[in-house]
């Protein structure tokens, strides 16, 4: 299987700041873009959405965002975070992976106060 999450211990880009048996936390600065400190929190096995995780899976998901909350406020001291998911390819999904997007917000943003609806509240989202 060529996934990315799957084989993040040969992606030399990916930087896992947390682990446990079941998730992983990970940060890709390729990926970040304007997003700074923002990261993923992944199921070590292969699960294409968010749906398909187990119960412990879930579990250890949430317990592990707590971990980077933590870490999150203490190393940048974030003013607000943005949690997702994306399902699907119509959902914006681009790795079909569960991934749990962590994206710490700054009020100094250009973008402070749009959360994730911004874009789908949009009159450009119109049909």
């Amino acid at each position: 299987m060529n996934c990315s999450f799957c084989n993040m211990a040969n992606d030399l880009d990916q930087k896992i700041i947390f682990q446990n048996d079941i998730v992983a936390y990970t940060l890709a600065e390729k990926h970040q873009g304007a997003l700074k400190f923002s990261g993923v929190i992944v199921p070590k096995r292969h699960r294409e959405t968010v749906f398909d995780l187990t119960e412990e899976e879930i579990l250890a998901t949430f317990r592990m965002l707590a971990e980077v909350k933590t870490w999150l406020d203490d190393k940048y001291k974030p003013d607000g975070f943005n949690i997702g998911w994306n399902c699907g390819e119509v959902g914006g999904q681009a790795e079909f992976h569960a991934h749990m997007h962590v994206i710490p917000r700054f009020k100094q943003e250009p973008l402070a106060g749009c959360g994730i609806r911004s874009l789908i509240k949009s009159d450009k989202n119109v049909w």
